[in-house]
């Protein structure tokens, strides 16, 4: 990955620009700091935690949720199952498995730069935000029961 001056990156932005990332980098900096964090006490790869975080237990949670929602635990044993199928069809290594599926991940992120997202703008937007939507919908739907 290429080495780029801060300063000089600002300079070239607008208003709305920097403005956008002077939210977009903390938030970034937060989510991806708590993952080290998480990393380094659990003895697993920055990889590793964020596949775990934001392929397992995020979708497991809103399955979960959904299987609530509808009275049929359908979702969640098939998410499982797939999973396990997944992580044992082949000799290929759990890290090995999330230095994959991490590189794909950062592959789909930098796609975005078709429409202007950098790479923390679309990690924030498709990592943060649109999880934490589908959040509000799942609570508030679970609140009408």
């Amino acid at each position: 990955m290429e080495q780029i001056n801060i300063k000089q990156y600002f300079s070239t932005l607008s208003l709305v620009e920097k403005i956008v990332m002077g939210v977009m980098i903390p938030i970034f900096a937060v989510v991806a700091g708590v993952e080290h964090l998480i990393a380094k006490l659990m003895g697993l790869t920055y990889n590793e935690v964020n596949i775990i975080v934001y392929y397992m237990l995020i979708p497991l949670s809103w399955t979960v949720m959904v299987d609530y929602i509808t009275a049929l635990p359908l979702l969640t044993p098939m998410f499982i199952i797939g999973w396990i199928i997944f992580l044992w069809k082949d000799k290929m290594t759990f890290r090995d498995r999330c230095d994959w599926a991490f590189r794909l991940s950062v592959d789909f992120l930098l796609y975005f730069k078709k429409i202007g997202w950098n790479y923390i703008v679309s990690s924030v937007i498709i990592c943060v935000v649109v999880p934490a939507l589908i959040y509000v919908e799942l609570i508030y739907a679970l609140t009408r029961l």
